[in-house]
Parts: C-alpha cells; structure tokens; sequence
C-alpha cells in the first residue's frame, strides 16, 4: 500500500513507478541537459584505463577459460571484442558510414564473429578497443544538437530506426552491463576487479 494524493492508502504496483514517475525523471533530466554524453564517455574511458591494468595481471588462461554457456560468448576475451566491436559497428558502420575499424585490422578481417577469441593475445583486443575509443573520442567533441537529433536508419535492420542520441546511450549502457560482468566473472576465479562505480571518478566538490 502506498499514500495517495489525497492521503489515503491505495494499492501499489511495480510497473506503476516504472511507467510514470521514473518516466517523468528521465524526461525532465533529458530536457534539462543534465545527462551528457561525452562526459559520460570519458567516465567510461577513464574505468577501462583501470579495467585493462587488472586484465593484464590476470593470466591468460583465466581469460580465455570458458566461463558462460551462451553461443556466441563463452570467455572474458570474447565479452572484451564484443563490447569495443559493439561500439565500431554503431559508431562506424551506422552513425558514420564509415568502414569499420575491424575490418582495417588482419587478425579479425576474417573471424566469423561468435566465441573465437581465446585464442587472441589480450593486447590485440585492447589495440583494437584503443583505435575504436580514438574514434569516438574524435566525433563526440562534433556533436550538436541537430547530430544528436538525427535519425538513424539500420542499414542491415529494415524499418529500424533511431536517433544519433539513442544510439550513443546505449553504446555507454551496453559497454557498463558487460564490465559490470566481467567484473562478476573476475570475482569467480578469485580475482578482485577494480572498483569502476562513478564516485570513484568524481571529483571532490569544494568545501
């Protein structure tokens, strides 16, 4: 039960706050300008710094064990090109146009995708990461308004379509879930992953 308008108790639903009150947060704090995504970003960057020193610590067996059942990513390096892969495919193939990065680089021009990467060193798949970061580190600084508001059609999703802005927020929500897993996985082979929440990386207000 929860207090309504008038005071008195109504039932409450889950979904009740899902749908409107969080809702109307996130429209107020979009429409606010609070959520920027370049400062985003480079909270991300700054997280991966502190995240790659870990993984080049950890052996390399342990990053290509085969800890997940799924079919397309079975080890921590596979869920490492997924996620910068992720990012070049939005960024480059769809935002931009362009040719993405992977296929500029010989050890992946012909991986068919899938678990494939244990085999990889850990440093080619974060020079990969680092030339995909370079690139978004270049286009977020052009962004405006209207960037931000163009419409994007999926060239290989007929009927997909959506905003520059839509697609850059998932590409820092998506990259956040699957650190947030390899953080998870670090932790099952006895392995403590670096602390990456954002207040580790705020900075320290005035007094």
């Amino acid at each position: 039960m929860m207090l309504g308008s008038d005071g008195e108790e109504v039932a409450w639903e889950p979904r009740q706050l899902i749908d409107s009150d969080v809702c109307r947060i996130a429209e107020g704090t979009l429409g606010e300008g609070r959520m920027n995504i370049p400062e985003s970003y480079d909270y991300l960057v700054r997280a991966r710094r502190d995240l790659w020193a870990t993984l080049e610590g950890v052996a390399d067996e342990v990053l290509s064990r085969p800890l997940l059942g799924g079919a397309k990513l079975h080890c921590i390096k596979d869920l490492l090109f997924h996620v910068a892969s992720v990012e070049d495919f939005w960024l480059h193939e769809e935002i931009l146009r362009e040719q993405p990065v992977w296929r500029t680089i010989p050890a992946f021009k012909d991986t068919p995708g899938g678990p494939v990467y244990a085999g990889f060193a850990l440093e080619t798949l974060l020079d990969y990461w680092r030339v995909v970061e370079q690139s978004s580190l270049t286009y977020l600084p052009t962004l405006t308004d209207d960037e931000l508001k163009r419409v994007v059609s999926v060239h290989d999703r007929p009927g997909k379509r959506y905003t520059v802005d839509g697609l850059l927020w998932n590409l820092v929500i998506h990259e956040a879930r699957h650190v947030a897993q390899i953080s998870v996985l670090l932790r099952t082979q006895g392995i403590e992953p670096p602390f990456l929440d954002l207040l580790n990386y705020l900075p320290v207000p005035s007094a």
